[in-house]
């Protein structure tokens, strides 16, 4: 659950940068503009926060930055509609309001000790970033690294420079896919999952999270289920539009539940009969 700032009322944020990912993905780099706020302020990865635009409206953002990362937060967002692109032209020294943070995160405690495979497709990698970077500054807490990524389009991968840094941390592989491959596309051409045999997954001691489009997280996890990973040792994190983020409105129901507060990241278990149903 949210624990600071607030879950009703934005507080401001500044704009420290603004990095352009691709032609149409920026990550927006804030720092909240009160400092009492900004020692209250904890988060987990998995978890997101509601960037508001003045006079234009609010859209929830996962936060890819690490937790202890110095108060920084970090948003990779898509210019997508009015809020996107109004995000998408603020420059440093800029504020907007942020409520969170809001919902439930990857389960970062339950899984020490174990291997962390992560399997993302798109621009989903984004709530798997925070995970990452957790890892790779705690390594002495979890076991081996497998980052598994997938892209429509070659020219779709985000972070290019930073999985080939990932790749030379210790105990950490990185494996890439892309649907269609351009001429420099050195990976693998095809779907995520035909990587799953060259990963030489092991489900004995190992914990799956996933996130991207529906159909490819479900594909994901009943793969991983018949290579002999248990359901209760899958994670998924889901997307729908949030508007309250505290589950009031109603707009990302989902079955019984509400994904931006039951959620987003969920056990697999819990969503697997409503995964692929019409009207969910």
């Amino acid at each position: 659950m949210p624990s600071s700032p607030t879950e009703t009322l934005p507080v401001a944020a500044e704009v420290i940068e603004r990095i352009d990912e691709t032609a149409d993905v920026f990550t927006l780099r804030l720092r909240l503009a009160d400092g009492a706020a900004r020692s209250r302020y904890r988060f987990m990865p998995g978890q997101f926060n509601m960037l508001y635009l003045h006079g234009v409206g609010e859209v929830p953002i996962s936060i890819v930055s690490d937790a202890d990362d110095s108060g920084l937060l970090d948003h990779t967002i898509r210019r997508v509609g009015r809020v996107t692109t109004g995000l998408s032209r603020l420059r440093a020294g800029e504020r907007i309001g942020l409520r969170g943070p809001f919902g439930r995160g990857w389960p970062m405690r339950e899984a020490e000790g174990h291997d962390i495979v992560i399997v993302t497709g798109g621009l989903g990698c984004a709530p798997s970033v925070a995970v990452i970077r957790h890892v790779l500054a705690r390594r002495e807490r979890y076991g081996r690294l497998t980052i598994m990524q997938g892209v429509k389009h070659s020219d779709d991968l985000l972070w290019r420079e930073q999985y080939e840094a990932w790749s030379r941390e210790p105990d950490t592989r990185v494996f890439l896919a892309a649907d269609t491959a351009g001429p420099d596309w050195p990976w693998h051409t095809g779907l995520v999952t035909a990587l799953f045999d060259e990963a030489e997954l092991a489900p004995n001691n190992a914990m799956a999270m996933i996130c991207g489009p529906e159909p490819m997280m479900r594909a994901a996890a009943e793969d991983l289920i018949r290579r002999g990973f248990p359901p209760d040792t899958l994670w998924l994190s889901m997307e729908r539009n949030m508007q309250c983020a505290v589950g009031l409105c109603g707009h990302c129901q989902f079955g019984a539940r509400f994904v931006c507060r039951d959620g987003p990241v969920f056990p697999y278990a819990a969503l697997r009969p409503l995964l692929g149903t019409r009207g969910f």
